[in-house]
C-alpha cells in the first residue's frame, strides 16, 4: 500500500478550473438520429478541468459536458495550449465527455467513425466549426487556470455503489436484441436481459494543505442521458448531481464527471417505470434528481472515511499510445443491406425535401425539420458501411488513443468508444491496482459491442454502429492491460490481488 508520509514530504500539486461551454446561438443538438434545434437552456454546459502533478509527471483531466470529444475538438484543443507555451504538455490534457444528448456536435460528417451524420437543410444553427473555435478557447483557458493554480495537497479514494446505471439491451424469444423499445405489446416475448449492470461509484478527493476538500472527482458507469430527447442545450443529470454534491460538501467545490465502461446501460427503467413514477411524485424528486441523491448519498459514505488516509506524496505515472484496432469485418451481406437501407432513407430523404418544396408553409410549424433530417442522418449512417466497405480494403485498422495513469495504488484507464461493460469487467479484473477508473467517450464515440451483443443484432450491436467490432474490443482489452500491468512493473512492485 501507499505509504502515508509527514506534511514535510508533501510533493503533489493539483490545479482546478471550471468553464461555461454553453453556446449562446441556436445550435443543433446531439444524440439522436433527427436534428434537435435548441430552443432553450436548461441548464449549463460545464467544463472542469483537474492538473495533477509529482515531480516532473503531469497529467490533466478535463471532462466536457458534450456527447462525445471529436479529434477535431481535442487536436484543437492541444493547438491551443501548445501555442500559449507555458501549460502542461498537450499530449497530457484528456479530454472525455459525460454524453449528455442535450449538448452541441462538435464532429464534421467527413469523421471517420460516423457519429457526424450533418443536418440535410438550412437550418440556422450556430456551425460546427464555430462551437468547436469557441469551446476550444473556453476549455483551453480552464486548462491554463487549473495548470497556474497549482497548488500542495493530497487525496484519498474509494468507492460505493448507487443504482444509476441499467441494461438497455433485451433478448426475445428468438435470442434477437434490442435496444429500448420493451413495452406491453411485446412483453410476452421478453425472456432476459443481455448483460451485467455496474452500479459502482469510484471517487477521487482532492485536498489542499489545509486538509480542506477542494474537489472530487466522480466516476460513473452510466451516460449522462435521463432526459435525452430534448430540444434544449442541457448537462442532463450531471447538472442535479453537481448542485446536489456542492449541497453537502461546499458551494465552492469542484466536480469533475466521468463515465466509466457503460456502452448498454442507460438511467432510464426498462421495466417498472409506473411504480417508480409513483415514488418519484411521493417523493417530490424528478428522475435526474433521483439520481444526484444516490451518487451524493454514495460520495457521502466514503468521504468520511477516505478522509483518514490523505496521500500527499504518490508514484505518478502516465502512458498514452495511439494502437489500431480491427475493423468490424464486414461481409458482403453487410455491404448489400447497407446499400439497401440507405437507399431506402434516401428515397424517405427526397420525399420529405418535396413535401417541403411543394408546401413551405411547412417549415413555419414547429420542428418541421425532424422528418426531413430523420431521413438524411440514417441514409449517411448507412452510407458510412458503405465507405468503410472501401475503407477496409485500403487499410483494415482503425486507431484509437489510449491512456493509462498510475496514482499511487489506483489506475486510470481511458478510451475513445462507448465501451460495452464486458470488456470494462474484464480490465478491471486484470489490473493490479487497488481501484481501476475507466474513462469511457475520451474520444469521438460508436459503440464498442461485446459478441454476445453481436450475435443478438440490434441498434448498438450492427455494423452500421460499429466501426470497431468485438475482435478490435478484445484487442482494446489487451492493449489496456499491457499499458497498465507496465505501470506497475517499472516498479518492481506484484498486486497484492493477483
Amino acid at each position: 500500500m501507499t505509504a502515508h508520509l509527514p506534511h514535510t514530504d508533501r510533493g503533489l500539486r493539483f490545479g482546478w478550473a471550471q468553464a461555461d461551454i454553453t453556446p449562446e446561438l441556436p445550435i443543433a443538438v446531439e444524440g439522436q438520429f433527427h436534428v434537435r434545434m435548441s430552443e432553450e437552456v436548461m441548464d449549463p454546459l460545464t467544463v472542469t478541468a483537474l492538473v495533477l502533478q509529482s515531480g516532473r509527471e503531469h497529467i490533466v483531466f478535463v471532462s466536457c459536458d458534450l456527447v462525445y470529444i471529436s479529434d477535431k475538438l481535442r487536436d484543437s484543443v492541444r493547438k491551443r495550449l501548445n501555442d500559449s507555451k507555458d501549460g502542461p504538455d498537450p499530449r497530457k490534457v484528456i479530454l472525455n465527455a459525460t454524453h449528455t444528448h442535450t449538448g452541441p456536435g462538435n464532429m464534421e460528417r467527413e469523421e471517420s467513425t460516423g457519429s457526424g451524420l450533418g443536418l440535410g437543410v438550412e437550418l440556422d444553427v450556430m456551425s460546427v466549426d464555430m462551437y468547436v473555435s469557441f469551446a476550444v478557447e473556453r476549455i483551453g483557458e480552464a486548462v491554463l487556470q487549473a495548470w497556474n493554480s497549482r497548488k500542495e495537497g493530497g487525496i484519498a479514494y474509494g468507492m460505493d455503489y448507487a443504482v444509476v446505471g441499467r441494461n438497455r439491451r433485451w433478448v426475445n424469444d428468438d435470442d434477437k436484441a434490442t435496444m429500448y423499445g420493451l413495452n406491453a405489446e411485446i412483453s410476452d416475448r421478453f425472456r432476459h436481459f443481455e448483460g451485467y449492470e455496474d452500479h459502482s461509484v469510484n471517487v477521487v478527493a482532492v485536498y489542499d494543505s489545509a486538509e480542506a476538500l477542494t474537489g472530487l472527482l466522480v466516476n460513473v458507469p452510466c451516460p449522462s442521458q435521463e432526459t435525452e430527447s430534448l430540444f434544449a442545450i442541457s448537462a442532463d443529470w450531471w447538472c442535479e448531481t453537481r448542485a446536489e454534491l456542492r449541497r453537502r460538501f461546499g458551494g465552492q467545490l469542484f466536480i469533475l464527471p466521468q463515465c466509466s465502461a457503460a456502452g448498454e446501460l442507460t438511467s432510464h427503467l426498462m421495466y417498472e417505470r409506473e411504480a417508480n413514477e409513483r415514488m418519484l411524485k411521493l417523493r417530490g424528486k424528478s428522475a435526474r434528481e433521483e439520481i444526484g441523491i444516490r451518487i451524493a448519498d454514495a460520495v457521502e459514505r466514503i468521504l468520511p472515511f477516505i478522509a483518514k488516509e490523505i496521500d500527499w506524496a504518490l508514484v505518478l505515472r502516465h502512458d498514452a499510445e495511439i494502437v489500431y484496432l480491427e475493423a468490424n469485418r464486414l461481409t458482403e451481406d453487410d455491404l448489400r443491406s447497407a446499400i439497401r437501407d440507405a437507399e431506402q432513407c434516401r428515397e424517405e430523404y427526397e420525399k420529405e425535401k418535396r413535401k417541403l418544396e411543394e408546401r413551405p408553409e411547412l417549415r413555419e410549424t414547429p420542428r418541421w425539420y425532424v422528418p426531413v433530417t430523420s431521413a438524411y442522418r440514417r441514409m449517411n449512417w448507412h452510407k458510412h458501411v458503405v465507405r468503410r466497405c472501401e475503407q477496409m480494403k485500403r487499410n483494415p485498422v482503425i486507431p484509437a488513443e489510449l491512456h493509462v495513469l498510475r496514482l499511487g495504488d489506483i489506475a486510470f484507464a481511458t478510451n475513445p468508444f462507448e465501451c460495452y461493460l464486458d470488456y470494462g469487467i474484464q480490465i478491471k479484473v486484470r489490473s493490479r491496482a487497488v481501484q481501476t477508473f475507466l474513462v469511457q467517450l475520451a474520444g469521438g464515440g460508436t459503440y464498442l459491442p461485446s459478441p454476445r451483443s453481436v450475435r443478438a443484432g440490434g441498434y448498438g450491436s450492427v455494423p452500421a454502429s460499429n466501426p470497431v467490432g468485438a475482435e478490435g474490443g478484445q484487442q482494446l482489452v489487451e492493449h489496456t492491460v499491457r499499458m497498465m500491468r507496465s505501470l506497475w512493473e517499472e516498479a518492481g512492485e506484484q498486486s497484492s490481488q493477483l
